[in-house]
């Protein structure tokens, strides 16, 4: 146990490298002291019997004896103090090298270098040292993927732009052109090509604001037939209009839900929203709704174009599109989904996809707690 607390603990490395430096003074100082003393002892006992025909007091004596003493310890503290340096330089070796080591790697991080990483002496039992450099990987792997999502954002955003506005920008040099008759199907042309412009524009405020966490939420105590039923008012014509069969299975007797009835009624009216649009002319979509411990688990059922499974851990990446040579005019800005899952963990929540394959319809899940 004290060699594992010694191994973990660096305040322990750096009392045991003092405690190792002085241990190891003592004993060379003692060892030379053990060596030199006899050589200067015979010296000075020669001197003495050179003064025997001479009167000689016990001052003489003792002033003799302290000489040879003295010569022996300075020669013993040459020593101790020559190998107390080459100890003390290797032990702080071994604790300043991965702190350099770190400055040097945040450094390269400063400078964009994001692949750069610290390396980890013992895994198996850290350090404070080991510790830091541990934590000091995990920001350089958070800054790298920030930095990918922020590159691959950008690109994403730049993409969808362009569409709208190419294709504003051609009709404009068509009518300028006499090419396109200023009609109203042309001016309708134009004006939807603007209103998906604004569209992404409004859901990329939106996927800025859920993401920063940067909007307050307005808990209640809600009835989940009351959420169910503004979505049922809202989408119902809809659904109607596209021969789809719109059901709902929720059970009077449900629990309130802790919510913010406009969060949550925008989750499930983009989930049902998608399943409408990705659901061919007699299919169905079907509402679930029932107690699990002290969750309410909502699942939106439907019997449309399915999802295949590699494309299931990537369906509420922002922008993600399954088909990717399906256009945006087939479809929604790419957002809502990430969205969705910003909100309903806002709420405490969990949300995920299930589905056969393709045509074998999807199934989207979320949980929300009981009030």
């Amino acid at each position: 146990m004290m060699v594992k607390q010694i191994r973990q603990h660096l305040s322990w490395k750096i009392f045991l490298s003092y405690l190792i430096v002085i241990v190891v003074g003592v004993s060379v100082l003692a060892t030379a002291a053990n060596f030199a003393a006899p050589g200067a002892f015979d010296r000075h006992i020669a001197a003495m019997g050179s003064m025997m025909g001479s009167s000689m007091n016990m001052s003489d004596l003792f002033n003799n004896f302290r000489d040879a003493v003295g010569e022996a310890l300075a020669l013993a503290a040459l020593a101790a103090f020559a190998v107390a340096i080459v100890v003390s330089v290797l032990v702080s070796r071994q604790i300043v090298a991965p702190v350099r080591a770190m400055m040097l790697a945040s450094q390269r991080i400063a400078a964009a270098h994001y692949d750069e990483r610290v390396r980890v002496s013992d895994p198996t039992a850290p350090d404070e040292l080991d510790g830091l450099a541990i934590s000091f990987n995990q920001m350089a792997v958070r800054l790298e993927q920030t930095e990918t999502m922020r590159r691959q954002l950008l690109g994403d955003v730049v993409h969808e732009l362009r569409t709208p506005l190419t294709s504003i920008k051609g009709y404009m040099e068509g009518l300028i052109d006499g090419v396109l008759p200023a009609n109203e199907d042309t001016y309708q042309q134009v004006y939807r090509e603007a209103d998906r412009l604004q569209r992404l524009v409004h859901d990329l405020q939106e996927l800025s604001r859920v993401e920063a966490g940067a909007y307050l939420l307005n808990l209640q105590a809600i009835e989940v037939n009351h959420l169910i039923e503004t979505v049922k008012t809202r989408l119902e014509r809809q659904f109607e209009e596209k021969g789809v069969s719109l059901q709902f299975d929720v059970p009077t007797n449900l629990p309130r839900v802790q919510v913010d009835e406009d969060r949550i009624g925008q989750v499930l009216i983009n989930l049902v929203g998608n399943a409408l649009h990705y659901t061919p002319s007699g299919g169905s979509v079907r509402v679930v709704a029932h107690q699990l411990s002290r969750e309410i688990q909502i699942a939106v059922i439907d019997t449309g174009i399915g999802i295949p499974a590699e494309h299931l851990p990537q369906i509420f990446t922002r922008f993600y599109r399954v088909d990717k040579s399906r256009s945006r005019v087939g479809g929604g800005s790419g957002i809502g989904l990430t969205i969705a899952r910003h909100l309903v963990e806002a709420h405490g929540g969990r949300i995920w996809v299930t589905s056969d394959g393709a045509d074998q319809g999807s199934t989207f899940t979320f949980t929300l707690p009981v009030a």
